[in-house]
């Protein structure tokens, strides 16, 4: 297990298949995560085409707001569904 899985397993909410696929799309440090932000987080893994359900966003969320996603206000959840299914946003790989 290399340090950036290390690192993103002490994160709430990620567990090693969670960590797993944020290294496919190129997030390898809190620090990555923290920049790209949950949001564009998830809509990357979706545009991977791995299947993950909503609970994946909130995960991530709670993960950068060290919260257990079940946690997060639900007008929080709210916004985040919404701007993670915005089709005017680009997914990059």
């Amino acid at each position: 297990m290399t340090s950036s899985h290390n690192e993103l397993l002490q994160l709430k909410n990620l567990g090693m298949a969670s960590v797993n696929i944020l290294h496919a799309i190129g997030i390898n440090t809190y620090s990555d995560l923290k920049e790209i932000g949950s949001v564009e987080a998830y809509r990357r893994i979706k545009g991977r085409g791995i299947n993950v359900s909503k609970v994946m966003l909130y995960a991530l969320e709670g993960a950068l707001l060290d919260l257990h996603w079940n946690e997060l206000a639900l007008d929080l959840k709210e916004q985040l569904v919404q701007e993670a299914t915005q089709e005017n946003m680009t997914i990059e790989p």
